[in-house]
């Protein structure tokens, strides 16, 4: 730096003062050549304005050393404040300072320049480079983000929307309003009731498929809104998803139903966000459906954890984010993301849950959270009314028995609807294909039968009730999904061939439980009639190989076994429930109204079953009998009338 100085102060400074006559004629040389320098670093009148300005222009024209020094001295440290002299002992000290001031600031400007130099070579080196960019960018700031390939896309888009097809048969003859919901008047009570209240309450349907809960659900909210006294606003959404559908991460990565965080480095927050390092909420749908209703169909079928991350929700009434890359004390994070953030998105909504499952099967935090509403399994006589209904909205003509046909082969609201409709399109074919068109499409029975050996359907319920009178045979009850079924239960004893060495033998298929109701019969035979099985070899079966999961066959087994024993015939017209004890008491059992409409459709007139279900009897039930009993005494009392037995128990 020394030989910096020296290029422009010549030889007004020498290695050591001892060398030139006098000592102050080398520091004037030396402070000479200092104001020659900054005058070229500053200009001469730019140089006289700094000194004006820090007071030092008098003392810079002065003819005393001292002065002329603290002027240089006010001029380089741009120090308005000092007035002090130095003396004579200060000023080479003084001096070296201002020379290494003046050095680092020729070194920074030299180096500013030669970095100005290589600026000026690169930007003319690639010139046409940067115009280039600056013309695309001109281009995209005028046109925005579209090109032609993208309007090409978007104008198939705009051409697809304008084809369209005529509604389908279900979206046209899915019931507009409750008085359409057939057989289900008692649910659909049931289920306004829940909302009609200012404090409504979360709900579970249960039911078979194809009853009308999932309409049910759509047209609930529209119903409670018209309702006073209702927390619904006009506007209040009705959000729908399909718990078969909702898939989500355990790492939060994506959850579409409760909402999620896309942070700014893997899963692609918007740009601006992702430039700045700020994670980006995602809302879900039950944000979307806050202030409204959430209805989850199939909602057995979700993830368990992700039910329980639901019941969260529904406890808070709000969803909470988090996330590594958040940083509250960030200044640049948009107001939203942090109120999300800190205080979380607001999802008060109503749930209504349907499910084809056992209440068992469902969650029992969201079980206790939520009213329930069964939906009762559909008649002959509700699918047959179905049916007419669709053909007076499609305006086509049935023959007679076309209704009658059709619940022979559902029990399904919507299965039965597609088989007319599946008619219904025959129908169209036929006339067609005739010389002359009908006024008004015409439905016979051919057609119903060419949709079921088109369709492979079979009886969904065999009519299994006669008027006759079997031995050792008797109608059991049972439920699968809401549905009750007839289930035929047969036995036949032999004398054993040695005494005491008789054999029992049952269905394998069967379940323990129901296997262990044999042995409870045979004690209660014993006690009955002194009869003991193991004399005989007995052999129970289940016509078509059923397993029966539970007790509730226990009573008919019972019957049939005592049936074949004393040889009394069982009328084939009547079904019973219900585990028998071994003191010979019938114990209540579950699904009475699924198993007393399946014996209905069966064509079984009489029902027995415990005294303990008389609640459960459905209200509203017809052209079916049901006896309740609490004992094998008094079921024996009407089946095996006027007997030995009979009296011999009494």
């Amino acid at each position: 730096m020394k030989a910096f100085l020296e290029k422009f102060m010549g030889a007004a400074k020498a290695d050591k003062f001892e060398d030139k006559p006098g000592i102050n004629e080398q520091l004037k040389y030396r402070v000479n050549a200092l104001y020659d320098l900054i005058a070229n670093i500053y200009g001469s009148d730019k140089l006289v304005l700094r000194a004006g300005k820090l007071d030092a222009l008098k003392l810079m024209r002065s003819e005393i050393l001292s002065k002329r020094v603290l002027a240089l001295q006010k001029i380089i440290f741009e120090d308005a404040v000092t007035d002090i002299e130095p003396d004579h002992e200060e000023i080479p000290i003084i001096l070296d300072k201002i020379e290494d001031k003046i050095s680092d600031y020729l070194a920074r400007r030299s180096l500013e320049d030669e970095l100005e130099r290589k600026i000026k070579e690169k930007m003319n080196e690639r010139q046409e480079d940067y115009l280039q960019e600056i013309k695309m960018q001109v281009i995209k700031e005028n046109t925005g983000p579209e090109n032609a390939q993208t309007l090409k896309k978007l104008a198939v888009l705009e051409k697809l929307e304008h084809k369209k097809l005529s509604s389908t048969a279900m979206e046209f003859l899915r019931p507009t309003c409750f008085g359409e919901i057939i057989g289900q008047e008692r649910a659909v009570k049931a289920l306004l009731s829940k909302l009609a209240s200012p404090f409504p309450q979360h709900i579970l349907l249960y039911g078979p498929p194809g009853v009308g809960k999932t309409t049910a659900a759509r047209l609930a909210l529209e119903a409670a809104k018209n309702i006073s006294g209702t927390p619904f606003v006009k506007d209040a959404p009705f959000i729908e998803v399909n718990g078969t559908t909702l898939r989500w991460d355990s790492r939060e990565i994506t959850n579409p139903l409760l909402g999620s965080v896309h942070d700014p480095i893997y899963q692609g927050a918007r740009r601006d966000l992702a430039d700045s390092g700020i994670p980006e909420p995602k809302l879900g749908l039950v944000t979307d459906a806050h202030g409204g209703i959430l209805f989850i169909d199939e909602i057995g079928e979700m993830d368990p954890i992700l039910q329980n991350k639901l019941l969260k929700v529904l406890e808070d009434k709000r969803v909470f984010f988090e996330s590594t890359y958040y940083d509250p004390g960030d200044q640049s994070i948009p107001r939203y993301i942090k109120k999300l953030f800190d205080q979380g998105a607001p999802a008060d909504f109503l749930l209504i849950g349907a499910t084809t499952r056992s209440p068992e099967d469902i969650n029992p935090a969201i079980r206790s959270r939520c009213a329930e509403v069964y939906f009762d399994p559909l008649t002959p006589g509700a699918i047959k009314q179905i049916v007419n209904q669709a053909a007076d909205k499609l305006n086509i003509g049935l023959e007679d028995k076309v209704a009658e046909i059709i619940s022979e082969y559902t029990i399904e609201g919507r299965k039965a609807v597609n088989i007319l409709a599946d008619a219904y399109g025959m129908s169209s074919y036929r006339n067609e294909e005739t010389a002359y068109e009908q006024k008004k499409l015409y439905i016979c029975e051919l057609d119903i039968y060419d949709v079921v050996q088109t369709s492979r359907l079979t009886p969904y319920v065999l009519y299994k009730a006669s008027s006759r009178k079997e031995t050792g045979k008797i109608f059991g009850l049972g439920v699968t999904g809401f549905i009750g079924s007839v289930l035929e239960i047969e036995a036949i004893t032999f004398s054993a061939r040695q005494p005491q060495r008789g054999n029992i033998r049952f269905n394998d298929t069967a379940g323990s439980m129901a296997k262990d109701s044999v042995f409870n019969a045979a004690s209660v035979i014993r006690k009955l009639t002194g009869e003991d099985l193991n004399n005989y070899d007995v052999h129970i079966n289940i016509i078509g190989g059923g397993r029966i999961d539970g007790p509730s066959a226990g009573v008919a087994m019972l019957l049939a076994v005592l049936s074949t024993i004393k040889d009394y015939p069982i009328p084939q017209d009547i079904a019973v429930t219900g585990e028998v004890s071994i003191q010979g008491k019938i114990r209540a059992v579950g699904g009475i109204a699924e198993k007393i409409y399946g014996a209905r459709q069966a064509g079984i007139k009489t029902v027995f079953i415990p005294a303990e279900n008389f609640s459960d009897i459905p209200r509203d039930i017809k052209n079916i009998k049901i006896i309740p009993v609490s004992s094998v005494e008094e079921i024996i009392d009407y089946i095996f009338p006027n007997t030995k037995f009979n009296q011999s128990v009494s």
